[in-house]
């Protein structure tokens, strides 16, 4: 079970570059950026740090975001369901049923997403421009289904003073041709390659879920090994709550996603007879947005000599986190899916939290005795 929440702080910038290498020949800007760093990243520091036998069982699951005072209260990914506008949760898009007839039992064939009107009546969405990439406290997620006091969200706006993170593009001398490390600044010959560095809000901090525990202390995480503060602690009650309630027919993710075999992606775990999506005996609705593409470092290989580059895993596409999906059976909660249903290269993929989801219609738990929920 995820139980302890990683709180990563920087101790000045990270690194913000992902697939290509931004080099003197390719210096496209923006083009690479990827942020915040997968879980994967992540589990480098456990490996270096922790014995293998702790290893084999890790879970790990984000990455999230939240503010210093209270790192309980994380911040994920906002549902595609959710139609934001001026930073509020301005319509919700619902798998609705369009059969009229009431003999005719609801399917996932007959539904279509739909959202209400001030008159309570069925419409298609508004064709207006919603925004993207926002973020909503997990303190809010029970809030979700509130039409009349929506929560409110957060974007990463660089402008606002009150940003989340924001690039830092700068420029590093010409690297050696036969590595990634740059040259001696002695040498007559100059070049210039474009790192991505981020710089993270001085109040807000990355936040990761995991099953293991790892010793407070300074480490080196991600590209070009920023130094960060890292620090574990317990996940509140509040939270675990939640991520222990089982999905029912209608859950949002909230980390990133791979499905399918070592070599195809899929947009869900399985493929039927009739080569439609589906989730192991159990059709689908899917709402989502384009697939982004991910890969990762396996490690050194058994025969790898000392200073040799880590193997690259296969390069996939991640169903990006905020996607809902619609099923026609209730499904349990995320921690006790079957290691069967993630593709496996060396460990399953469930070791980095892929497709971790909550539940869109979550149970609201009273808060027993008046005792703090320790999110506030």
């Amino acid at each position: 079970m995820l139980k302890h929440l990683i709180v990563i702080e920087p101790l000045g910038f990270l690194y913000g570059s992902a697939g290509r290498f931004l080099s003197p020949e390719n210096l496209v800007g923006r083009s690479g950026t990827s942020f915040p760093p997968s879980a994967a990243t992540l589990s480098g520091i456990f490996a270096a740090s922790l014995p293998p036998e702790e290893i084999r069982n890790l879970q790990l699951a984000g990455p999230f975001w939240a503010w210093n005072r209270n790192p309980q209260n994380f911040y994920v990914p906002t549902p595609f369901n959710c139609l934001v506008k001026d930073k509020k949760i301005h319509q919700q898009m619902e798998w609705h049923c369009s059969v009229k007839d009431r003999d005719v039992q609801p399917t996932i064939k007959n539904l279509k997403w739909q959202v209400k009107n001030e008159k309570g009546e069925w419409q298609t969405p508004d064709n207006d421009k919603f925004e993207k990439g926002t973020w909503i406290a997990i303190s809010d997620w029970q809030k979700l289904r509130d039409r009349e006091n929506p929560p409110v969200v957060r974007e990463k706006d660089e402008k606002d003073e009150t940003f989340i993170w924001k690039f830092v593009p700068h420029l590093h001398p010409r690297l050696q041709e036969d590595q990634r490390r740059v040259v001696d600044p002695e040498e007559e010959q100059g070049s210039l390659f474009l790192e991505n560095g981020v710089q993270l809000n001085p109040d807000a901090c990355l936040i990761y879920l995991s099953n293991t525990e790892i010793k407070n202390g300074w480490y080196r995480f991600g590209g070009e090994g920023h130094l960060v503060d890292l620090r574990c602690e317990d996940i509140c009650p509040t939270v675990t709550d939640l991520l222990n309630q089982d999905l029912g027919r209608s859950f949002a993710l909230i980390t990133p996603a791979v499905w399918g075999s070592q070599r195809l992606s899929y947009r869900a775990p399985n493929r039927d007879n009739d080569d439609k999506l589906s989730w192991p005996d159990n059709k689908c609705a899917i709402l989502t947005e384009r697939p982004t593409p991910t890969r990762y470092r396996l490690g050194n290989s058994p025969n790898a000599k000392s200073g040799e580059a880590k193997t690259l895993s296969r390069g996939r596409y991640a169903i990006p986190a905020g996607t809902v999906y619609v099923l026609e059976k209730p499904l349990g909660n995320w921690q006790s899916w079957p290691e069967e249903w993630f593709p496996k290269e060396g460990v399953s993929f469930k070791r980095w939290g892929c497709g971790l989801a909550l539940p869109l219609d979550p149970k609201p738990k009273d808060n027993e005795g008046g005792k703090s929920n320790g999110l506030q």
